[in-house]
């Protein structure tokens, strides 16, 4: 597997791995979000363009399997993860926290101290799979001004039906993230 920048040429094929990725939440009860139409070209472009795009590539025609898109968090020196999203084909196999630990190393070399995202909290592959790499759940007091708006939009969104919250992995030198040890 490789991790590299996308594409413009690839976008649509990031819409593709979104819808193939929403399909187990059906078996969850939770239909609309598998019905969700993953962002625009135009979006996904706009991450593409600040240089914070990636994808994972496995075959030699090298097609992407997963993406992950992040931006800037305005008020903290933070990256937010908007989105990581694995194509089922490619599932259970590292995949998604490779480009985890991806976006964390160009982050560093952003001068960020952190990576946050937002996430669902009862999915088996979205908060309990985020804590086991490192991220911790932020209290509502530890959300900055830009992870309220964040979490404002997601409302607007109705993602708000199950419950959601911010986390948190803070980062230090590379190859040093701080992450929770759990005994043998």
């Amino acid at each position: 597997m490789r991790i590299r920048p996308v594409t413009a040429a690839e976008l649509p094929a990031l819409q593709d791995i979104e819808r193939a990725a929403g399909e187990p939440f059906r078996a969850l009860g939770m239909a609309s979000i598998a019905d969700d139409e993953p962002p625009t070209i135009e979006e996904l472009d706009g991450y593409r363009r600040s240089g914070h795009a990636w994808v994972a590539v496995e075959d030699a025609e090298d097609s992407p399997v997963a993406y992950l898109i992040a931006e800037p968090l305005r008020d903290t020196p933070a990256l937010h993860i908007e989105q990581v999203t694995v194509h089922p084909r490619a599932a259970r196999r590292g995949v998604g926290r490779a480009l985890i630990e991806y976006a964390a190393e160009r982050a560093r070399e952003e001068g960020a101290t952190a990576l946050t995202l937002t996430t669902f909290t009862d999915v088996p592959w979205n908060a309990p799979y985020y804590a086991r790499i490192g991220f911790r759940p932020l209290a509502d007091a530890e959300l900055t001004p830009a992870l309220r708006d964040i979490r404002a939009h997601e409302a607007e969104l109705g993602l708000d039906r199950w419950p959601r919250l911010c986390m948190r992995r803070d980062l230090t030198r590379a190859g040093a993230d701080v992450t929770p040890r759990t005994a043998p």
